[in-house]
């Protein structure tokens, strides 16, 4: 298993390291040149042989393209416009394709997870003082994910994401999109809190689910929660959910 899942992630190299080839040769180029997408025909063929590659290894790729390179005219035989067409093309479906890799490999479930170690082994050191509003909670972690390096708009955005339920609409505190993943923040300053902090959470769930692959709800607990295992029980009740517990 883990031999077959080092494969895939040697396809998954590849696949980057083209779309990172593809990207690089359209941003060194300037951008008044309307020829700066001809090697759109080199990238095809090397897009084939990698599909050929992971069609051989792996199932799931009958829906991927493929090109008919003697179909396919040359540079000279095309205007501008045409090789963009082309070149788009095999961006898109090695995007395509690198989804699917990182679905097979649980690359996406994996990123999920270190978000969520990493918050639970750093929050509490980032809180300078007791927090007396959720928001405070909220902010202490918006600035560990820029330490992190992640860019709001693009690897995690705030209070956006809203999933309509019935009548109302609901909006996670944090949600990372290309993870499918929200983030929801609880603070627990009292056990009558703790107690609808339960309540809030079991709604979320059905909420959320809705919308993402899976949910981290983080509780904040200032000494009102005294057994966080009874606590999380009946609350993480698929793997898509998990329910940290932050001691102040």
């Amino acid at each position: 298993m883990d031999e077959n899942k080092d494969k895939l992630k040697e396809y998954l190299s590849f696949t980057n390291a083209l779309l990172d080839s593809m990207d690089q040769s359209v941003k060194s180029t300037s951008e008044s040149d309307v020829w700066k997408h001809s090697s759109y025909k080199t990238y095809m063929g090397k897009y084939n042989n990698l599909v050929k590659e992971v069609a051989s290894f792996t199932s799931g790729t009958a829906l991927l393209d493929t090109y008919d390179l003697d179909k396919i005219p040359s540079m000279v035989d095309t205007i501008a416009i045409q090789q963009k067409g082309f070149f788009d093309s095999v961006h898109s479906n090695l995007s395509i394709l690198k989804a699917l890799l990182e679905n097979k490999i649980g690359i996406r479930e994996d990123k999920a997870l270190q978000i969520r170690d990493f918050l639970q082994a750093n929050l509490r050191r980032a809180m300078f003082r007791q927090p007396d509003k959720e928001v405070e909670v909220q902010d202490a972690i918006e600035q560990l994910l820029i330490g992190k390096g992640m860019q709001k708009g693009v690897d995690y955005d705030r209070e956006v994401g809203r999933v309509k339920v019935s009548i109302k609409e609901v909006i996670p505190d944090f949600i990372f999109q290309k993870l499918g993943l929200a983030l929801e923040i609880k603070l627990s300053k009292t056990a009558t809190k703790s107690k609808a902090i339960v309540d809030e959470i079991n709604a979320d769930i059905m909420s959320y689910s809705k919308e993402y692959k899976s949910v981290i709800f983080l509780v904040y607990d200032l000494g009102s929660i005294r057994d966080e295992a009874e606590f999380k029980s009946d609350l993480e009740v698929t793997d898509a959910v998990s329910v940290i517990v932050i001691k102040h």
